[in-house]
């Protein structure tokens, strides 16, 4: 295969870009993460706060959660551990502040990992399905990432930077979608968050303190679950 970089092959590369697109099938795009109740209430209006919106979530919310479980489940896949992979997801499920919340990580995680299964097929990943089916237990989206990376052979830097851009983008296409701002704003602030997801993924590999602290956030995912109008489950 023809090296990208050190860590990095093409396959390697192929298979991020593909496994983290909007098209791949785990229905990110009907999930706003809250922001539909922040738009509601005029907390969110314009290219300036969504930008500090999707920064905070990121450096300071779900991002910061997932990215932790992400390194986590990936240094699991890498050294065959079935048994610590478990007890990230577990943890990657229950840290979840509201019910929406938690149903687009486990929703997004259930759809990721069939189709990743279905189309890429890996005896760990096979029987990390297996275990979880036998124990009804619902599977997190990064810990499904931070696996199917791991057996591909990404390197954590790579699948943490894609994971948190996609994030970003799933947020300003949310942006996009409830008509706050319009497609060249929404580059401008994937453009402006370049280096925050950047420092974000850099800061991650030592991080000994899990945890968020995004109480807007979480507020929103509230007020979004008995919101009258919605175009978003989340």
């Amino acid at each position: 295969m023809t090296a990208i970089s050190d860590r990095l092959t093409a396959a390697g590369l192929y298979r991020l870009l593909t496994w983290l697109s909007p098209v791949f099938p785990t229905g990110a795009f009907s999930y706003s993460h809250g922001l539909e109740a922040a738009v509601e209430s005029g907390a969110v209006r314009d290219r300036a706060s969504l930008q500090s919106w999707t920064s905070a979530v990121i450096t300071s919310g779900s991002g910061r959660i997932d990215a932790d479980i992400l390194r986590e489940a990936h240094r699991a896949a890498a050294e065959n551990d079935l048994e610590a992979l478990m007890r990230v997801n577990r943890r990657g499920v229950a840290f979840r502040a509201t019910a929406e919340m938690a149903l687009e990580t486990t929703a997004q995680g259930e759809a990721f990992l069939a189709a990743c299964r279905a189309a890429w097929p890996d005896p760990f990943l096979d029987r990390w399905a297996e275990k979880l089916a036998d124990n009804r237990e619902a599977v997190c989206y990064p810990a499904a990432v931070g696996a199917a990376t791991a057996g591909a052979g990404v390197d954590f830097g790579f699948a943490s930077t894609g994971y948190l851009q996609a994030l970003a983008g799933n947020l300003v296409s949310a942006g996009l979608r409830l008509g706050i701002i319009g497609q060249t704003d929404g580059q401008r602030i994937l453009a402006a968050l370049e280096a925050v997801v950047a420092e974000a993924s850099a800061t991650i590999r030592n991080r000994d303190q899990f945890g968020s602290a995004s109480f807007a956030v979480e507020l929103a995912s509230m007020a979004h679950e008995t919101q009258y109008s919605r175009l978003f489950r989340s």
